[in-house]
């Protein structure tokens, strides 16, 4: 069975997060959409995180056109707040997505080696999916060209749903098993994956992915029934489905040392949604990003 939320609670009173911990999490900066850049560090900070995964992407902390003027001022503020600037997520797709050279390059110069890519979609109807995978190919080879000349690792997202590469996870391995993970790889998704595979896909995924896997997205939820049949509700940590005390330990075995990086789906009040105006007390949505960050650090021990 899952651990238990209470579970979770006595593990995490003998982790402060005083303690150094043996892996830096990240808060996706999605959500503190309505804090402008020096308060969504220090709330960062205050929460307890070691990092952040700044949204840099339409809609984001910083607009993806203006990278160049606003992404160094974003990180200086970052790193004064006692934080690393991890990761950013990008609405880079290809090498031909828009703004996708001024990001890239503004990241590189900064030293900013990882980010978040992804977004490849089935065309439905369309050919069958392995004609459609082999014209992604080149996509992928001129993305990682691109990586190498920069120094940079591309992490593609893993979410669940109908048409996205990437859900079965063995599409996505195929466009990058001859590629370098340390240019194009997997951020994979453990609640997306579960998603997919609740019973033991998500454990054959989790085999295939890690290896090329340089960042790792945690979160959580469960299905429940209503009157539109089967639906998603994220949830807290440990509330949920997801086998976080079976994935940590495959995780611990894979070596994995790359981002790994908070997310927050279930309602606080729209920033979960990464809205800019929230409808919940901020000190509430602070309290709850600490409580499960207090619960991941007890299992990542």
């Amino acid at each position: 069975m899952p651990l238990s939320r209470r579970c979770f609670l006595a593990a995490a009173a003998a982790a402060p997060l005083a303690a150094a911990p043996p892996h830096r999490l990240s808060l996706f900066s999605k959500h503190l959409q309505f804090l402008g850049w020096p308060e969504m560090a220090a709330a960062a900070k205050e929460i307890g995180f070691d990092g952040v995964d700044l949204t840099v992407r339409k809609g984001g902390h910083v607009a993806p056109e203006r990278a160049a003027e606003d992404l160094p001022k974003a990180k200086e503020i970052i790193e004064k707040a006692g934080l690393a600037l991890t990761m950013i997520t990008s609405d880079v797709v290809h090498v031909g997505s828009p703004h996708a050279e001024t990001v890239l390059r503004t990241a590189s110069k900064l030293g900013i080696r990882h980010y978040r890519w992804g977004g490849f979609r089935y065309r439905d109807p369309g050919p069958p999916p392995e004609v459609q995978l082999r014209e992604l190919q080149p996509k992928v080879k001129e993305l990682a060209a691109m990586n190498r000349e920069l120094g940079l690792t591309a992490m593609y997202h893993t979410h669940s749903g109908l048409n996205q590469v990437g859900a079965s996870m063995w599409d996505l391995w195929l466009l990058l098993k001859d590629e370098k993970p340390a240019e194009v790889s997997f951020n994979y998704d453990i609640a997306h994956a579960t998603i997919e595979g609740g019973l033991g896909g998500w454990v054959h995924s989790a085999r295939l992915a890690l290896p090329l896997s340089r960042g790792l997205a945690l979160k959580d939820f469960r299905w429940e029934s209503g009157p539109q049949g089967w639906r998603v509700v994220w949830c807290p940590i440990g509330e949920g489905m997801v086998r976080f005390d079976q994935f940590v330990p495959m995780m611990k075995a894979a070596a994995f040392d790359g981002p790994l990086q908070v997310h927050y789906e279930y309602d606080l009040g729209g920033a979960d949604k990464g809205l800019t105006r929230i409808t919940m007390d901020p000190k509430l949505v602070f309290a709850a990003m600490r409580k499960d960050l207090l619960l991941l650090r007890s299992l990542l021990v």
